[in-house]
């Protein structure tokens, strides 16, 4: 059998004929798992045998069980002109950069209400469909110029639900076409282990595979603020971040084609 808390993971970069693995820990409790790595012979000859197929291998290794986490949690804190605490402490996103683990797609919603998107930030893995329904009794234009995450949903009335797949990690900033006053941000994230912050900014992310990290919080007025941090699997990882928002100044965007927007709305 295989020995105690061997942990795998599969080499994306290498086909099945190679059949190479990395794994951590073994015996006593190591840091982070992605620290250690072990050849495939060493797994085979566990399993007694110099060449197994890929599916038992595969098998084995799904057995051993999850890798070792913990739980990051923590405070933000953005701070206005003259040293006033921001009011808006729900639209901070945090996330754990550099972790291998791959994120699963999931759908979510940013609905255009009283000429605002709602909500004004939403956090998402790559991969995720966003829906942007028009709860207005007027025409909306959904857009981004935003990299490779660009987009442009059309007009559409309260019958329509536009939305997008966004397939590439980044700040992506959406507009609207005819309002310019109507701005929000999509944040997308290439790993699961992210959360927007609650409305006295505390956050929590569990699950995180213990080893070193740098981790981030990001607020449209504030910029991003960054911390090296150490998971372990012995309680919590508590973080405190600060944003400065004091000298931020909002600046017009201009719409899908490049140009100003006119001074009177059609719709």
């Amino acid at each position: 059998m295989l020995p105690l808390a061997v942990r795998p993971v599969l080499d994306p970069g290498v086909g099945e004929g190679d059949h190479r693995r990395t794994v951590a820990g073994a015996g006593e409790r190591v840091g982070a798992w992605n620290d250690v790595e072990v050849a495939a012979d060493q797994v085979i000859a566990c399993l007694g045998g110099d060449r197994v197929r890929s599916g038992r291998l595969a098998e084995a290794l799904v057995a051993a069980g999850p890798a070792a986490a913990g739980t990051v949690t923590g405070q933000v804190q953005v701070f206005d002109k003259g040293g006033r605490p921001a009011t808006d402490l729900a639209d901070v996103a945090v996330y754990v950069d550099g972790a291998r683990t791959k994120a699963a797609p999931a759908r979510a919603t940013m609905a255009m209400k009283r000429k605002n998107f709602v909500p004004r930030l939403v956090v998402v893995a790559v991969g995720t469909t966003v829906a942007f329904p028009n709860e207005d009794p007027i025409l909306h234009n959904v857009f981004s110029v935003s990299g490779e995450n660009r987009f442009d949903l059309d007009l559409y009335r309260t019958s329509k639900v536009g939305s997008w797949t966004f397939q590439y990690p980044g700040v992506v900033r959406v507009y609207c076409n005819i309002h310019p006053q109507m701005s929000g941000v999509v944040l997308v994230r290439d790993n699961p282990y992210f959360a927007k912050t609650g409305e006295d900014g505390s956050f929590g992310t569990p699950d995180v595979p213990a080893g070193k990290y740098v981790l981030k919080a990001w607020h449209e007025r504030g910029g991003e603020a960054a911390q090296e941090i150490t998971v372990t699997t012995r309680g919590e990882t508590d973080v405190k971040l600060t944003l400065d928002a004091a000298s931020y100044k909002r600046l017009p965007h201009k719409n899908k084609f490049g140009k100003e927007y006119g001074t009177d709305e059609k719709y």
